[in-house]
């Protein structure tokens, strides 16, 4: 399914319904910090991986890996495919790239945020040929089973498939 089939894989930028700006400014940052930076390691994707830097494993683990955190709150993975083609990975060269993203896209089936996913690897493996990319599974939504849970359950089992070779 090509990104013109498929939303989920089709690089967007995010609608600024806010007026703030807030998204754009983050991804300037982001494109700004990678050309004065050496990252051993990028972590990329939606909130779960913004939050990862204000917890202390990030402060003992990651920081000595001069690690840079390009996650932003609401991100889908079309949203991170913009991002990437957009300047993120440009002035960089890390050998780790931590890709955490998919929960957000509200709106697009299992098949389609897989497919966004092995996108965002694809375009990675193009941009950063001598990183390892590593992709985290999608955590259950909701204390007790309910259509996210399972989609996002299908997702990791489809991104798992997909992946394995």
């Amino acid at each position: 399914m090509s990104g013109e089939e498929n939303p989920a894989s089709k690089p967007t930028p995010v609608q600024d319904v806010q007026g703030d700006g807030r998204w754009m400014s983050l991804h300037h940052r982001f494109v700004a910090d990678s050309k004065d930076k050496e990252p051993e390691v990028v972590f990329i994707g939606d909130s779960l991986v913004q939050l990862m830097h204000q917890c202390e494993i990030w402060r003992e683990l990651f920081s000595p890996l001069h690690a840079l955190n390009f996650g932003i709150g609401g991100d889908g993975t079309q949203h991170v495919l913009w991002r990437l083609e957009n300047g993120e990975l440009e002035h960089i060269r890390p050998k780790i790239v931590v890709v955490w993203v998919g929960t957000n896209n509200h709106g697009h089936t299992a098949e389609q945020v897989t497919g966004g996913i092995k996108a965002i690897v694809q375009l990675v493996n193009e941009r950063q040929p001598q990183a390892r990319v590593v992709v985290l599974g999608l955590l259950p939504r909701g204390q007790h089973p309910n259509p996210l849970r399972e989609k996002n359950q299908r997702v990791n089992e489809l991104v798992r498939a997909a992946l394995a070779g």
